[in-house]
């Protein structure tokens, strides 16, 4: 009996060429997070369900994959990498604090997949654990806009919020449940206004209708009216300040004081970032969560926090052709050749540039001169070694540089030379 190929919808094969892509942009990433003391670290996939359940709100409880293992356990799949670091630092009392740590890892969400949204997806997660001075979550803020700039993002915005304007909107607004107008207000970016305030009005909360329209309207003058609004504008002032004096530029900042961030663990500073085009929602966000990790442990640690979400930073990447055409391929150079024996005289050459660390592959199937530079071309590979026999004779190389559509005659010499210059 065949059996029909497939995969669990909202899941992911990536051939090659889609691996390269996720591949760089991981490892500048990874650069970039590290060029700011972040160490890496990861946690199991699997995680008991009593630590994933209870941390997310309402509506993240329904997406959790929960199960019973064939022990009759009750464990999950983890929904994100934020609660498994939690359960991590209450259990390593060797752990020096301040503890910058950094993890790129897939979680799964029961969700309806859509573009930009998956059930298996990369989260490239930054935190800072044990530091209470707002100059931790001004740093997350600049580690992203750094790495955003890295991979040439022009046009986005840092949209910047505490959950303490959150308190305040339910304090003025006489909202008893503030978790529960978060996780409403989180819903704005997908529903728009006209349905949150029907949502609003649906769980009797016509107050803070009234309140959150005079909001989006652009009256918001009074929140510092509330202690909780007073406090929560003083952070988003200092953590902008000082984020600016790390690099950050105020333009591409801007309060959102309906920001909300739906999670039930956000305690302080919150922030997305979004792009115009493509609409697909945020690409980062994060926030400060100092009480978390008491969940698990006697002693209270402060946190803060932020994350990519890799598919959808890839996904606007590959609609704004952001990708430069000699980092599509792992092979840096293609050895071509006439016929077959071309290959005795490439095999020193080869061999000499394997050793100085590039990446060469011989062209092995059928096609001739002409079919291996399409090859060459459909896989993103930047440039073709080959030499006839004319170039046999007098001892040298022709290289073709694909992108350009430009190629030279070199020594062995010259080769080397050209390939350090052009940093390959």
């Amino acid at each position: 009996m065949k059996i029909k190929p497939r995969i669990f919808k909202g899941t992911r094969d990536f051939l090659p060429s889609a691996m390269i892509k996720r591949k760089w942009v991981i490892e500048r990433i990874s650069k970039i997070y590290e060029m700011y003391g972040f160490e890496p670290l990861d946690t199991p996939a699997i995680e008991y369900y009593e630590i994933l359940g209870g941390k997310y709100g309402e509506e993240g409880e329904k997406l959790i994959y929960r199960f019973k293992d064939p022990g009759n356990r009750d464990v999950g799949l983890r929904y994100d990498l934020t609660v498994p670091l939690a359960r991590l630092v209450a259990m390593h009392p060797e752990i020096k604090y301040p503890f910058k740590r950094y993890q790129i890892a897939p979680v799964w969400r029961a969700d309806s997949p859509q573009k930009g949204r998956f059930r298996e997806f990369y989260q490239c997660d930054i935190d800072t654990v044990g530091a209470k001075d707002l100059l931790a979550d001004a740093e997350v803020l600049r580690v992203i806009t750094h790495i955003l700039e890295a991979l040439n993002f022009n046009n986005y915005t840092v949209l910047l919020n505490s959950r303490k304007i959150i308190k305040a909107i339910a304090e003025l607004a006489r909202v008893d449940d503030e978790k529960e107008l978060a996780r409403i207000l989180d819903k704005r970016d997908k529903i728009g206004d006209e349905k949150v305030l029907e949502l609003l009005r649906k769980k009797d909360m016509k107050d803070a209708e009234v309140y959150v329209e005079h909001i989006i309207e652009g009256n918001y003058d009074d929140l510092d009216s509330s202690p909780y609004g007073e406090e929560g504008l003083n952070e988003i002032n200092k953590v902008l300040h000082l984020a600016q004096k790390l690099g950050i530029k105020e333009s591409g900042v801007r309060f959102e004081p309906l920001l909300a961030r739906g999670l039930d663990y956000y305690t302080g500073p919150i922030f997305e970032v979004i792009v115009e085009e493509p609409k697909i929602g945020s690409i980062a966000s994060g926030g400060r969560y100092d009480n978390l990790i008491g969940v698990f442990s006697k002693r209270a640690y402060p946190a803060t926090g932020g994350s990519f979400g890799l598919e959808r930073v890839l996904l606007v990447m590959e609609e704004l052709g952001l990708f430069p055409f000699e980092k599509l391929s792992k092979v840096q150079i293609l050895v071509s050749w006439f016929n077959k024996n071309d290959w005795n005289y490439m095999f020193p050459v080869v061999k000499s540039l394997r050793e100085r660390g590039y990446n060469v592959s011989f062209y092995l199937g059928k096609s001739g001169f002409r079919g291996q530079l399409g090859y060459a071309r459909d896989k993103h590979i930047p440039y073709v070694l080959f030499a006839g026999e004319e170039e046999s004779k007098k001892g040298v190389f022709v290289i073709k540089d694909m992108a350009r559509k430009e190629q030279k005659i070199v020594t062995k010499e010259e080769l080397f030379a050209f390939l350090k210059d052009i940093n390959v």
